[in-house]
């Protein structure tokens, strides 16, 4: 074939032929898809389309588009996907596109943007997948940007802010050292600690009475409380002070527990010495009590040092729209058949349906399988009522507890997952940093392909993988294609 040459035997020099009535063959990974000019000029801004009108422009039109062409065939060839080409190809005839299962969602909008289909002809359940493998992606980054920033250290910042960082460092990662893991360790025992004395000191044995008669708790708890809650204070003190985004601390729900779990120790404090002078001794100690309840809201606490915990959080949060099913199969169940309860229940003289909304607690408690006892029917009809009310909140209890559990494990899944996936991905950039220092030994390693003097081992060995596929959000300049980056 010739370079220069801009004509071929089967077009006409006169363009008579039409690019509407126009064949072509497209070979894409040795599959073989026959096109017809008016099917693909519907969508004229795409790969397709300018292949059909790109014949009178000669070799060079050509092969900007295809990887090769045989004119007496008029076959264009493609290196791609021909798996993602099936797919694609469905918007000349279909008007939308639906993404095979098992193909990579990254990798099948590389195709889409190759061929120039818009993703707007996608289908929004497979844009639905693509989104999901974005996050993901962006959720690997964020992760593996954060260990870099870890092991980075900038010569330019000052010493306080290389301070900041290795106290945040310290007691915000526990996996960046072993003193760090101590202090997680620690803090974790003082939570467990505080929680147990709070209990312990409700037992009427270890408390004192005071000099008016009132029981408080024993000293040596007290002591212990006070000593944890010191822990705590400087504990949240100094990650409040190291904190990158100070605003950003203090309004996260974790740290908001940590101030709740602390607060009421510090204002029980002030009102038993100062607040006994502005009110009644008596309307102090009401409020020193409640604010001691408050104490609970540290257990709270454990969720931060719980991978679990934080799992069963975010498996609730996504399951809302299950729990809110769950809430109203059960109200509507209580409320139908604590209204039958207490019209069939009237006709016994010792019924123990009041009225119906005294009968809403016997219904919670049947539907949920508690059953307490204190409320129960005494009549044929009212009994038969209370075995439907069982069966029915068995049903619907158990109907959406299965989507709920299926959160809680696809999250958790997807966590160990995006966590293999960033220090796989580290791994790899150490990889690539090292083919970086050995460039010079390659370079040579290709002069010597280049001269042919080195056989085909080394040839391949100095061949270097690249793909449009990678991680934007962690570099802009080397696309090496990775494990991850390529979604394999």
């Amino acid at each position: 074939k010739m370079a220069g040459d801009s004509r071929f035997p089967d077009v006409d020099t006169d363009g008579s032929e039409k690019s509407e009535e126009m064949e072509i063959v497209v070979n894409v990974g040795g599959v073989r898809q026959v096109f017809y000019g008016d099917n693909l000029n519907q969508y004229p801004e795409t790969r397709l389309a300018e292949l059909v009108n790109c014949l009178s422009g000669g070799y060079d039109s050509i092969f900007s588009l295809c990887d090769d062409y045989d004119p007496g065939k008029r076959e264009f060839y493609f290196d791609r996907d021909p798996d993602a080409f099936k797919c694609i190809i469905d918007v000349y005839y279909f008007g939308e596109i639906h993404m095979k299962k098992g193909i990579c969602p990254i990798c099948f909008k590389n195709e889409m943007e190759f061929w120039k289909v818009d993703l707007q002809f996608l289908d929004d359940c497979c844009k639905a997948h693509l989104s999901e493998k974005k996050e993901e992606l962006e959720e690997i980054a964020r992760r593996v940007q954060l260990i870099l920033d870890d092991l980075g250290v900038d010569a330019s910042e000052s010493r306080w802010k290389k301070c900041q960082k290795c106290i945040w460092k310290f007691l915000e990662k526990p996996e960046s050292s072993y003193p760090a893991r101590v202090i997680a360790v620690l803090s974790f025992l003082f939570i467990l600690i505080s929680s147990v004395v709070m209990c312990v000191g409700t037992i009427p044995d270890l408390q004192v009475v005071d000099a008016e008669g009132n029981r408080m708790e024993h000293p040596t708890l007290d002591s212990i409380e006070t000593a944890c809650i010191g822990w705590f204070t400087v504990e949240y003190v100094l990650r409040l002070i190291s904190s990158p985004n100070k605003l950003h601390f203090a309004l996260s729900f974790m740290n908001i527990v940590d101030v709740l779990a602390i607060l009421p120790f510090y204002v029980s404090l002030t009102l038993t010495h100062l607040g006994a002078k502005l009110m009644e001794l008596s309307n102090v100690q009401q409020a020193v009590q409640a604010l001691r309840i408050m104490r609970i809201a540290r257990i709270f606490k454990l969720a931060r040092h719980s991978s679990g915990l934080q799992t069963l959080t975010y498996a609730l949060k996504r399951s809302f729209k299950e729990l809110g099913l769950l809430l109203m199969y059960l109200a509507v169940g209580i409320f139908v058949f604590s209204a039958l309860g207490y019209t069939m229940e009237q006709s016994h003289p010792e019924t123990l349906f009041k009225s119906i909304p005294q009968s809403f607690w016997w219904a919670i408690i049947t539907m949920t399988t508690v059953g307490y006892g204190d409320i129960y029917p005494k009549t044929t009809l009212g009994k038969l009522n209370a075995a439907i009310s069982f069966l029915c909140g068995v049903i619907a209890i158990a109907l959406p507890i299965h989507p709920i559990i299926n959160n809680f494990v696809r999250y958790y899944n997807k966590q160990r997952v995006l966590e293999t996936a960033a220090k796989h991905e580290l791994e790899l950039m150490e990889l690539n940093s090292a083919e970086g220092k050995a460039a010079g030994s390659r370079s040579e390693l290709e002069d010597l392909s280049r001269e042919g003097k080195e056989g085909p081992f080394y040839s391949s060995r100095i061949k270097v993988s690249h793909s449009d596929t990678f991680i934007h959000l962690l570099s802009e300049e080397k696309h090496h294609r990775t494990r991850l980056q390529s979604c394999k």
